[in-house]
């Protein structure tokens, strides 16, 4: 028999290998477990990774973050904290496939329900929270901001992150509250990094706030306020903490069982079932919310309000929804807002800008202008035309003896107020009465298209003056009338023409310099405030120390006693508050309206004076 050629032997040998080894494994297929692509997820979001396909063959799962190996054909884990981790499966010891996963942190928004009505949030705690805490503890002191600040849910756990101490909040996401349609209540929400370690955290607060907390075999909790409030839940969702705090019942009523007003109590277990079913985006890809974001400026805080659908699911009014951020800085908070409108406010029409602002005394501690239409206005303060709200204020009115439609008809829709402290009548009061009372003029002016349904309405009302004791002389001017009266001790004096309607109460404003007040303001804040079609209001306790600094040689007052009543005064605002000044407009703008506002402190230098 001939043998077979030399050069087959070494292939016949290792195909008689390979059988042999494959015949001794049962003919075993390679383990190649579904790991997917190398890419980015959320931290707190379970990932899927292998195969849930009956028969699957188990691997040993290597995580990658610290968490014991798992053996099993597939695994779901959720990565606590943001970074690069590798993932690696193994099979008898040997590496089957390996996949690198880029953990990020989840946005605060994702977390929140579609169906929100309104949230407040901030969207990374890091960076985030800190001025805002700074900030409201220089506004209203530190231990009174602490107090108020922990008793809002959650905030306690986060403050004690912020001091530096160890903690369970995720510094890179987000923080905030929101409210849900069919949840009469508030539902706070914290990004954290180990859910047990949160829950525990957070139920050692609450007991230790005098509540009982209650858990449940799902991993929620039941928290009992200490006061007999209404019961709150507290419970973990894909990486966030929440909190569901119901709004508390009104006061009992009489004869009414117990049992039947605790059912009134709203359920906690409908904001857990919004927070579990929510998928992918949550509210933050609702496309009112995108579009109103870029409208305003990027801030600290934000805070999202949407129109609330009637009974047909369409939106109720003209208002869509409203969109603001808050820029905190150490001494100034800035809002940015604006209000969306499917048709425009106040049917597009805007009234002038205020007179009384153009030529007046400077250096005023607060100023307010109104620039609306008269309707508008009526439709504000009564209600539309034809409306049950409307016909019962009027007839209210008309009980009084005031025609409010024809005084309504007789504006020309610009109404504005100047209020000036008089230092030097303050402190001769303050020393005569041994007490601080405020001193000052104040002045209100408003346009008029007719002076007559003003002065009938002045008349009228001359007797209802008389029943106070008040005595009021009147006088006539070549262009309207003039009236004069006091009331507590302080002079006040109206006068009516053809244009305006002006009421100057307190002393005559001498030994101010005139101009401008309104470009003054506008030059202060910017924009196009206290102008036509604006609704402005501002507050300036900088100048009321600036009068109070300034006072010298004040008639009646010894130089002596009044050195040491502005010592007081100073040390007594000092302590009171340390705000500078605070400010807001509110305008027309294409789409909807314009929110700007200012809030100022005084400068540490100044404060640790």
């Amino acid at each position: 028999m001939p043998l077979a050629p030399r050069p087959f032997l070494p292939l016949f040998a290792v195909l008689l290998v390979a059988a042999v080894g494959l015949g001794g494994s049962g003919c075993r297929r390679a383990v190649k477990p579904d790991l997917g692509q190398d890419r980015a997820v959320e931290a707190g979001v379970p990932v899927e990774l292998g195969s849930r396909e009956e028969g699957a063959a188990a691997v040993t799962w290597e995580l990658g973050d610290g968490t014991p190996p798992q053996q099993a054909a597939s695994v779901s884990h959720a990565f606590a904290r943001p970074g690069a981790y590798t993932v690696r499966a193994l099979h008898d010891g040997e590496e089957v496939g390996r996949v690198r996963l880029t953990v990020v942190p989840r946005p605060v928004l994702r977390a929140v329900p579609a169906e929100a009505q309104t949230v407040l949030w901030v969207s990374q705690v890091r960076g985030g929270v800190e001025p805002l805490v700074d900030f409201y503890e220089r506004l209203i002191g530190p231990e009174n901001a602490r107090r108020t600040l922990e008793e809002a849910p959650l905030v306690s756990l986060l403050l004690r992150g912020l001091d530096g101490g160890p903690s369970v909040v995720d510094p890179e996401e987000g923080f905030g509250f929101f409210l849900l349609p069919d949840f009469d209540g508030v539902v706070a929400l914290l990004g954290i990094q180990d859910p047990k370690e949160a829950l525990d955290a957070v139920v050692g607060e609450l007991e230790g706030a005098g509540h009982e907390v209650l858990p449940r075999s799902d991993g929620s909790a039941r928290v009992v306020p200490g006061d007999g409030g209404p019961p709150m839940l507290l419970f973990e969702d894909r990486g966030y903490l929440y909190l569901a705090v119901p709004d508390s019942p009104d006061a009992p009523e009489e004869g009414v069982p117990v049992q039947a007003q605790l059912e009134g109590t709203p359920d906690v277990e409908v904001a857990r079932a919004a927070v579990r079913g929510l998928s992918g985006a949550g509210i933050s890809e609702v496309p009112l919310l995108g579009e109103l974001r870029g409208k305003v400026a990027e801030g600290s805080v934000y805070l999202y309000s949407g129109a609330p659908p009637d009974e047909a699911g369409e939106e109720a009014g003209p208002v869509r929804g409203f969109f603001a951020s808050l820029v905190v800085r150490p001494e100034r908070l800035d809002l940015d807002g604006f209000l969306s409108s499917s048709r425009p406010l106040l049917s597009g029409a805007t009234a002038p800008a205020s007179a009384l602002l153009q030529q007046a005394a400077m250096g005023p501690m607060a100023a307010a202008q109104l620039s609306v239409p008269p309707e508008e206005l009526a439709k504000l303060a009564f209600g539309s035309p034809g409306s049950p709200r409307r016909a019962r204020t009027l007839e209210r009115w008309r009980q009084q003896g005031l025609d409010a439609e024809a005084l309504l008809k007789a504006l020309r829709g610009d109404v504005a107020m100047l209020v000036y402290f008089d230092a030097g009548a303050f402190f001769r009061n303050f020393l005569r009465e041994k007490r601080p009372e405020p001193r000052g003029t104040v002045v209100v002016e408003a346009g008029l298209a007719s002076a007559e349904p003003v002065l009938a309405l002045i008349d009228r009302q001359l007797e209802d003056l008389s029943l106070l004791s008040a005595r009021v002389s009147s006088q006539k001017l070549p262009d309207g009338m003039l009236y004069r009266t006091v009331l507590r001790e302080q002079p006040v004096e109206l006068r009516i023409t053809s244009q305006r309607a002006t009421l100057l109460a307190g002393e005559v404003l001498e030994g101010r310099a005139r101009g401008d007040v309104g470009t003054a303001l506008r030059e202060r804040f910017g924009g196009e405030a206290f102008g036509a079609g604006h609704v402005s209001v501002m507050l300036d306790l900088g100048r009321l120390r600036e009068d109070l600094r300034a006072a010298k040689d004040v008639p009646g007052v010894p130089p002596g006693q009044l050195e040491a009543a502005k010592a007081f005064t100073g040390a007594l605002m000092d302590q009171l508050t340390p705000l500078d000044s605070a400010f807001l407009d509110f305008s027309l703008a294409e789409g909807g309206a314009r929110l700007k506002g200012r809030v100022s402190l005084r400068p540490a230098a100044e404060a640790s004076r």
